[in-house]
């Protein structure tokens, strides 16, 4: 698919803004990007290269939201050796005559070295030692460190600690973030139930076989006491393997987020369910934060039944099976 011309005018008219310079075309090329959005890699004469997304029928919401989790990701990563694109620009209302798009840094991969999955887990578990306050973005110059940085101490009750300033989307579906101060009360209301709602609307994961599902909704804040003993995390929120990958220098680099305030265990069940983890992550992760016995046991299930819920709204029954054999997994080993 080319690019219409009437964004491209628009894209080179914020490129001009940005750069302060009249900016020439000298290349498209398509790029991988996920079965969502189109893809380009953009070469200018000026300035450089960029990577663009668009989308020409989804919700003028979805590209601000991944511009916000990018920007997100930079405050938490700095200081570390993730890499994070920046993002140029984003606008659009998501119609045939006025696409949606997201332009940000290109950043190019290259050949992962030995050292790359070690390197990845140190820097993840470090990023997921940073927790914004989630009732407002972070701010780049007042950086706020570990589960302090949310308060806890006498009121940590009546203080939110989960979630996120905004609503964003998980793959093509919306992602409810709003602040709640219980991690399970969270989990269980904002992540699981809703999934559950919409599969049961399309007629699935009813009847004798769905009421697992019910069984472990009802005892979920039994499940998850302790859950959040490691403090709130900032998250990616969507880190399967197509969601990371080696960058020029062999460093880690993060793209497609679904950001929120939760818990380091969520980004690592979805690094197993899809693509599994790097030689030597584990490693490198455990270096910084330990996982506890809890997170083998029934928590990696528990967490992965979120993704699992969404690909059965995606994608439909094939999920079905594995969906209800983790909700079995994750009641039964808790």
């Amino acid at each position: 698919m080319s690019l219409p011309s009437t964004l491209w005018t628009k894209i080179r008219e914020h490129l001009e803004g940005w750069t302060g310079r009249p900016i020439t075309l000298r290349a498209l090329h398509p790029a991988g990007g996920g079965c969502i959005n189109v893809c380009f890699r953009v070469e200018t004469v000026e300035a450089g290269v960029f990577f663009l997304k668009w989308n020409s029928s989804c919700s003028p919401d979805m590209f601000p939201a991944e511009a916000d989790g990018l920007r997100a990701l930079r405050w938490g990563a700095e200081g570390s050796s993730l890499r994070v694109p920046a993002v140029v620009g984003v606008g659009g209302a998501g119609r045939p005559e006025d696409p949606a798009w997201l332009l940000m840094e290109f950043a190019p991969g290259g050949p992962a070295p030995a050292s790359f999955g070690h390197r990845f887990g140190e820097a993840l578990a470090e990023l997921h030692g940073r927790a914004p306050d989630p009732t407002s973005p972070p701010l780049a110059d007042a950086p706020q460190t570990g589960p302090s940085a949310n308060g806890r101490g006498s009121d940590e009750k009546a203080r939110p600690l989960f979630g996120w300033h905004q609503d964003n989307f998980i793959g093509s579906l919306p992602q409810t973030n709003r602040p709640t101060a219980s991690w399970p009360e969270f989990w269980r209301d904002l992540r699981l139930e809703p999934q559950v709602r919409l599969a049961r609307k399309h007629g699935l994961l009813g009847g004798g076989s769905g009421r697992v599902l019910d069984h472990l909704l009802d005892r979920l804040d039994v499940v998850m006491r302790g859950a959040d003993n490691g403090g709130p995390s900032l998250l990616h929120g969507d880190l399967w393997s197509g969601n990371f990958y080696a960058g020029s220098e062999g460093e880690p680099v993060l793209v497609d987020p679904a950001v929120y305030v939760g818990v380091g265990e969520v980004d690592l069940a979805m690094m197993e369910l899809f693509g599994g983890f790097p030689r030597g992550f584990r490693e490198g992760y455990e270096s910084v934060r330990p996982l506890p016995p809890e997170y083998f046991a029934f928590r990696r299930d528990l967490y992965q039944l979120y993704y699992l819920l969404v690909h059965v709204n995606l994608f439909g029954a094939s999920y079905v099976g594995p969906t209800l054999a983790a909700a079995r997994r994750a009641l039964e080993g808790s």
